[in-house]
């Protein structure tokens, strides 16, 4: 059978709409992404604080050594601190966690690595020392 003009631009733009919808339901149906947190809103109100805590970070030169050791991440500070580690995993949200740390003697905390997937993470310190509080972000490579 032979088709005309007409019947082959009717196929084409069927072919063409059909492959719009396929999109749309598509789009609709894919998760949300995982770089938006849900609670930007309070996060951004928070920004100025939180701006205010890293630079007090490089006022005081207070930023920690973050040594990845087999087995552990072990976090080097200039004086005793206490606070928590949040580690970040950029590619899956859901292996996030929030650790709570003290330094020791040599102002120095261990992190237990064993359970933390090897990759990329992001680890985000808040931590009071000698009355101030600090916030410092570093990306770490756990192998």
């Amino acid at each position: 059978m032979e088709w005309n003009w007409g019947t082959k631009l009717v196929m084409g733009m069927v072919s063409f709409m059909t492959f719009i919808v396929v999109l749309a339901v598509m789009m609709f149906n894919s998760k949300p992404d995982a770089l938006v947190d849900n609670d930007y809103y309070e996060k951004g109100l928070n920004y100025n604080a939180d701006y205010n805590l890293k630079e007090q970070v490089k006022a005081d030169h207070a930023a920690p050594e973050i040594l990845v050791l087999p087995g552990e991440i072990l976090l080097k500070f200039k004086a005793a601190a206490e606070g928590k580690v949040k580690i970040v995993r950029p590619s899956d949200k859901r292996m996030d966690k929030v650790v709570n740390f003290k330094t020791d003697a040599a102002y120095r905390s261990a992190i237990p690595s064993k359970e933390i997937a090897k990759g990329r993470w992001k680890l985000i310190i808040t931590w009071n020392s000698a009355g101030k509080s600090y916030l410092d972000e570093q990306e770490v490579m756990v192998k």
